[in-house]
């Protein structure tokens, strides 16, 4: 057989991770020729104005081409844009902040607030799930607030039509620290170990499989702590490993960049582009965004499996195969895998928080822990209706 291939290690090693080849990424420079519906380039971020191109996107054509450009911007350029006036009408953010203080105040009685990812505990307020509790709170705001066909246009030039929305409300007040350098959803979300544990390939697929946004309901000047950047750093294809790393986010402290949003406004970017939230440095803005996070449709298995049933049933046959010895280890781990559900998510995170910051215990983990540690099947079982009950709606 040929050798075709692009001599890409099978799998990614953070050792292995290259600062030389990572520098050289985010030297690169954007172009007017990169953007040209761009309103004015901004330390490489493309800026476009909403205002002029929101009436262009009712034409097929001229719609394709702005979105086209979009997903090159993503994919292959400075990897983050920023849409100038997608509410061209701030009324409904205005609306929508109420409901969400109101929702904000009331889980904080309730619970003492959400976690967060990558920032101190207490450092902000959250709410997870601010689609459906806005839905449920208030149908005629969320109606005219996702009634905007630049969220649209955008959500589809990366992900193609059908895509699924969802959206964590994300309130930093003054004083508030700032993020740790990341990348998101997916593998940003898993610990380094597992991260990589995947092959390179998925490394390169699971960027595609989501986009990052954020919709500002106030204005962010620098001092606010907007989002930091560094433009084209989602190019590093070993990225997802190399995040974690002193010397990375050394570079990324040097030389990120950040754009200030007036209300109305919003930024979407790769999720494999280095960022952070900035410190709130203000004396008196409360940062509020919105933090989209849109999945494709393609995220999701054909068949809908009942795996909760199936690690049930199959879990005092496990125990009896670990103890006769009927089974090695490796073999209990692979039927595992096509037992139990070995992904933490989706999920309500309010009922079933990240673990050190990152992704909840699967039924999988689940499964082999339970082995390991000699948990009866009763506790297993107990284990599992806590595990359904944390993730319904």
């Amino acid at each position: 057989m040929k050798d075709i291939a692009d001599h890409t290690p099978a799998y990614y090693d953070p050792d292995a991770c290259d600062l030389g080849d990572f520098t050289t990424l985010i030297d690169q420079t954007t172009t007017a020729q990169d953007a040209p519906h761009a309103a004015a380039i901004e330390q490489n971020v493309p800026i476009y104005d909403m205002n002029t191109l929101r009436p262009m996107l009712l034409d097929k054509e001229t719609r394709r081409t702005i979105m086209g450009e979009w997903a090159r911007v993503l994919r292959h350029g400075a990897g983050v844009l920023a849409l100038k006036h997608t509410y061209a009408d701030t009324t409904v953010l205005d609306d929508a902040t109420q409901v969400y203080n109101r929702i904000i105040d009331a889980e904080k009685r309730r619970t003492g607030g959400g976690g967060d990812h990558f920032a101190a505990s207490g450092a902000n307020d959250r709410i997870w799930n601010s689609l459906q509790k806005l839905c449920e709170a208030a149908p005629e705001v969320f109606l005219r607030y996702f009634a905007n066909t630049t969220i649209d246009a955008i959500c589809e030039a990366w992900l193609g039509p059908n895509y699924q929305m969802t959206a964590q409300v994300n309130l930093v007040h003054p004083g508030g620290a700032a993020q740790q350098a990341h990348r998101d959803y997916h593998l940003g979300f898993q610990t380094a170990d597992v991260s990589a544990s995947y092959p390179a390939h998925v490394h390169d697929v699971s960027p595609i499989l989501t986009l990052q946004g954020a919709v500002a309901h106030c204005d962010m000047p620098l001092d606010s702590g907007p989002t930091k950047l560094l433009p084209f750093s989602q190019a590093y294809r070993p990225g997802y490993t190399a995040w974690r790393r002193d010397d990375f986010r050394a570079v990324f402290d040097a030389r990120h960049v950040q754009v200030p949003l007036a209300k109305g406004d919003t930024l979407f970017f790769n999720p494999a582009l280095f960022h952070a939230a900035g410190a709130n440095t203000s004396s008196g803005i409360h940062r509020f965004a919105n933090l989209l996070q849109v999945s494709s449709a393609f995220g999701r298995a054909m068949e809908t499996i009942d795996k909760d049933k199936m690690c049930r049933l199959v879990f005092p046959h496990a125990v009896q195969a670990a103890q006769d010895g009927a089974l090695s280890a490796a073999d209990l781990s692979a039927a595992i895998a096509a037992t139990a559900e070995g992904y933490s998510f989706p999920t309500n995170l309010d009922r079933d928080p990240p673990a050190g910051g990152l992704a909840p215990e699967t039924q999988a983990a689940l499964f082999a822990r339970a082995l390991s540690d000699g948990i009866t099947a009763e506790d297993f079982g107990k284990r599992l209706d806590q595990m359904l009950d944390a993730r319904k709606a």
